[in-house]
């Protein structure tokens, strides 16, 4: 790796190598590598990957889960899109009555996705026979694991919040507490599930057994969810949307996730020359920050379900949009443009690289944390709570109401160079991620940053009231330019607030990967 192409280092090397997995668990990246080895492509590779998470980090994604891809398979991308609808009986006058949006509970319990994009996945892109890819996590969740430290500490701020559903006590607090770091945690119900799921290629849980059980809780517990609500979801293959940047194209899944305000963003900066000012000065995070709240403002006021946005996406991505959006932006003042961002606290993203030049990029998630609350009796499936994503806005695109997709804040990235793959990436961590992605793209072709230190150095974070939080490491000049401008900083939010970055970068001869320090996981490849 040349210093020319990349001459910013941080403490941890970046991974070389022909074939990579990086994820936010060492044993779902293991599990990944195993699949290489045996002869799979990096599809099969991601699938397993990505089963392994939902047993290893039960604290961020799981069976009941969403799952999106984006997959270059050597000569195009593809896009898949695995968010579940809403139950068909949910009506507006169902959540009216509240202030807001429930969080917990059946009322936010969308289908989940994310079984049927692995079964997609394989069905489309993969070598090795569907149920091999799940033995890793089938060995792990009857033999158990050791907890890793961050996922240990998710998993005690979870048992605070969630220890009122009887289900998820039982099964993720079975000594009456979270596990603790180090100790081994097993899930029998897991390992069966998984084999239910394995064996019948998904549809167990769409349209056979466990479809059974999940609208058996939900009739229980006063839900809505019906075994025609499970039996007519399908994953959607979708063209990712793409926008210019430099030399470069980003790519991104159109509606209903977040993607878009990253595309917004992106093509907002390149009217302007980034690069000129030096990296993490104020003019460069000033811009930066400023691009990044006009698109939160124009995805809060318009993302929803496509079948229900009133503007096409692609509109936001016209040139003369973006070029009267850019000259709204003052690189003296702070702006303050109409934004609402939704929280994600539960989100595993991983990518995958094999020497054949297919890559992957993933993400899988149940929302905050473990999701709802409601685990579903006998089969260790923690449901998510996408549901959440809705609006209460009367008239709003994306105002909750029945068989309908939520706005969903999971996005994986993607850059080509000439139409060829370059960097495949994602930053887990709710509406950081879209800002993750502009911070990950500036750093390595603006300033030049391997992967690793892309990941690695600090970040900035734009709160819901458009303050401006920042991790240690930004000089204290700086920040007080910022402030001086209209930026209001603060520097007390948790490491977790700044997402989880894992990313791969296309070499001439291989691939360049970093895995986030603020996650548990790595970058390992052969």
């Amino acid at each position: 790796m040349p210093d020319s192409k990349f001459p910013s280092y941080s403490h941890r090397v970046p991974v070389t190598a022909r074939n990579i997995v990086a994820t936010s668990q060492p044993r779902a990246a293991q599990a990944g590598i195993n699949m290489l080895k045996k002869g799979g492509n990096a599809v099969d590779a991601v699938i397993a990957t990505a089963i392994t998470l939902t047993v290893v980090e039960p604290t961020s994604n799981g069976i009941g889960g969403d799952a999106f891809a984006i997959v270059w398979d050597g000569k195009q991308l593809h896009g898949i899109n695995g968010s579940g609808r809403s139950p068909k009986a949910w009506i507006y006058e169902r959540f009216s009555h509240l202030d807001k949006t429930p969080q917990r509970g059946w009322d936010t319990v969308t289908v989940p996705g994310a079984v049927s994009v692995w079964a997609a996945l394989s069905e489309k892109f993969g070598q090795l026979p569907f149920e091999q890819l799940f033995e890793p996590a089938i060995r792990y969740a009857t033999d158990g694991f050791p907890i890793t430290p961050k996922t240990a500490r998710a998993w005690k701020s979870a048992a605070t919040t969630l220890n009122e559903f009887p289900e998820f006590y039982k099964t993720f607090l079975p000594h009456g507490r979270a596990p603790k770091v180090g100790e081994i945690f097993s899930c029998e119900d897991q390992a069966k599930t998984l084999e239910l799921i394995a064996g019948t290629k998904g549809e167990s849980f769409y349209r056979g057994e466990l479809a059974e059980k999940i609208v058996a809780c939900s009739r229980k517990d006063g839900g809505l969810m019906t075994f025609d609500d499970l039996a007519s979801h399908k994953p959607e293959w979708v063209t990712p949307l793409s926008q210019d940047y430099q030399d470069i194209t980003l790519h991104e899944l159109p509606p209903n996730g977040q993607g878009l305000a990253a595309l917004i963003a992106i093509g907002i900066l390149d009217r302007f020359d980034l690069s000129k000012y030096p990296m993490d000065s104020a003019d460069s995070i000033h811009l930066q920050i400023e691009v990044l709240k006009l698109a939160f403002a124009d995805i809060k006021a318009h993302l929803a379900d496509p079948e229900y946005m009133k503007i096409d996406p692609y509109k936001f991505l016209k040139h003369d949009y973006l070029d009267s959006r850019a000259k709204l932006i003052d690189l003296n003042n702070a702006s303050f443009p109409k934004s609402g961002i939704p929280y994600d606290g539960g989100t595993v993203y991983l990518t995958v690289a094999d020497s054949d030049g297919m890559m992957v990029s993933f993400i899988q998630s149940n929302y905050m944390g473990f999701g709802s609350g409601i685990v579903i009796p006998g089969t260790g499936i923690s449901m998510q709570n996408r549901g959440c994503g809705f609006t209460l806005e009367k008239g709003h695109p994306n105002q909750v109401d029945g068989g309908k997709r939520p706005y969903h804040t999971i996005i994986p990235g993607f850059v080509t160079k000439k139409d060829a793959p370059l960097l495949s990436f994602g930053v887990m961590g709710g509406h950081m991620q879209a800002q993750g992605h502009i911070q990950i793209i500036t750093r390595i072709f603006d300033y030049g940053q391997n992967p690793q230190a892309a990941s690695d150095f600090p970040r900035w974070y734009i709160t819901e009231d458009s303050k401006i939080a920042v991790e240690p490491g930004f000089s204290a000049d700086m920040l007080n330019e910022l402030t001086s401008r209209g930026h209001t900083i603060i520097t007390d939010l948790d490491e977790s607030t700044f997402g989880g970055a894992q990313l791969i970068y296309k070499s001439d001869d291989g691939y360049i990967a970093g895995s986030d320090h603020r996650k548990d996981g790595l970058a390992i490849g052969f």
